[in-house]
């Protein structure tokens, strides 16, 4: 898509923009009221271990299929279907509580569901991006998309904690407006024709096929995987690291949760900040950046014992990190064809979610093993070895400022 129409003139981002931020808000709500739910029914916190764990994996299972059926469906109609969905399924879970016949099998079934649509809408949003704003917008466009996801979860988050206490069922009727409203802003939505004419999935497996040999044949798109990967693994375990770290020191759990709300101020400072240093960096010190800034960090936690100021180090760790993922994402979307940009962001979903995933067991092991100050470093001793191999890659010294060209790639 062409022209030069401000972001905040253009009508569809603002729909799809202001849709998801409610669409966030909600969902966070639910999710941290969701274990405080089944500790209260069940008292048992391998229940609410459990429900939490259905929802990551269901996201994980579904990331490639997801990212098929997106490059043949029409995307806003999946957009649309998402939003609907979970705002049943929460509503039947509201309609239970109200009723005080919720069970865990109910809940976990709800949760599959929401993990089911975000593994369907992500990939969605992101193939649409690039038809709804300029090309030369992109980047701002996908910062912005960053911050909301930060506003989205330190909202959502506070917000499903005080109404649980109001009561039980109050969170997810949150989550049940804001995705019912998202679904009647997004009737609104106008996405230009695709190129590429939706059609019925035949092959599902090789159409999963595709995505990934277009990902791991693209040199520049594989070696960010990989980014992707180690700094996820690794950043992950530190945070749980630092929780363990911060209650051995007596830290009062007022100061650790304000210690992990700055991780999300430090999210919206620094999507705010990505445009202007997009703009001034080049890629590969943007990306290389956020490795040595970690790695410099991640030490000096060993030697603080207030909530207040491992907070102030969470913002800073923070605060770099839109930059590089909006960089690499820009660089993505373009280079992608349209026909295939379902299956590249469901492919860069499940890798950056199974290496969350495994971070807190990574995390958790190193924590059972050492003292927290150990673990700390042993953390920081990881990420440096890291940003060191990201420093020499050559893929990376040479990573493009923009897409000259667009290449032309036929989905199979």
């Amino acid at each position: 898509m062409s022209g030069s129409l401000s972001l905040s003139r253009n009508r569809n981002y603002r729909i799809l923009w202001g849709s998801q931020v409610l669409s966030e808000v909600g969902f966070n709500a639910s999710l941290i009221a969701l274990p405080l739910l089944v500790l209260a029914v069940t008292g048992s916190a391998a229940a609410s271990g459990l429900v939490l764990a259905a929802d990551a994996l269901a996201q994980l299972i579904a990331g490639l299929p997801a990212g098929a059926l997106v490059d043949r469906w029409d995307r806003r109609k999946v957009m649309l279907g998402c939003e609907a969905i979970q705002s049943l399924a929460l509503a039947s879970l509201v309609g239970a509580l109200w009723w005080d016949v919720a069970s865990v099998s109910h809940m976990v079934a709800v949760a599959i569901v929401m993990g089911v649509c975000r593994a369907l809408f992500e990939p969605a949003e992101d193939a649409c991006l690039p038809t709804v704003v300029p090309d030369e917008q992109l980047a701002t466009a996908v910062a912005l998309n960053t911050g909301r996801s930060a506003v989205g979860q330190m909202a959502g988050t506070a917000a499903g904690g005080f109404l649980f206490a109001i009561g039980r069922w109050v969170p997810f009727a949150l989550d049940v407006l804001t995705h019912a409203v998202a679904f009647v802003a997004l009737l609104f939505l106008r996405v230009p024709p695709r190129t590429v004419a939706a059609r019925p999935i035949r092959h599902l497996g090789r159409e999963i096929g595709a995505g990934l040999r277009w990902v791991w044949s693209r040199r520049e798109v594989r070696v960010t995987a990989l980014c992707a990967v180690a700094l996820n693994l690794f950043f992950n375990a530190f945070y749980l690291v630092v929780i363990v770290l911060a209650q051995s020191r007596g830290v009062p759990a007022g100061e650790i949760g304000v210690m992990a709300a700055m991780l999300g101020v430090g999210g919206i400072l620094g999507a705010l900040l990505a445009p202007f240093l997009i703009k001034r960096l080049s890629p590969y010190l943007s990306i290389i950046g956020v490795f040595w800034a970690l790695a410099a960090l991640t030490p000096l936690a060993a030697a603080l014992d207030s909530g207040y100021l491992l907070g102030l180090l969470f913002a800073g760790m923070a605060l770099l990190a839109p930059t590089a993922n909006t960089t690499i994402l820009t660089h993505q979307l373009l280079l992608t064809p349209d026909e295939l940009r379902g299956r590249l962001s469901g492919v860069m979903s499940v890798v950056a979610g199974t290496a969350a995933a495994l971070g807190p067991a990574l995390g958790g092991v190193l924590a059972g093993l050492v003292s927290p100050t150990q673990a700390v470093l042993a953390c920081a001793a990881g990420l440096t070895f890291v940003a060191v191999l990201v420093t020499v890659n050559p893929t990376l010294r040479r990573y493009p400022r923009e897409i000259t060209q667009r290449e032309e790639v036929s989905a199979p």
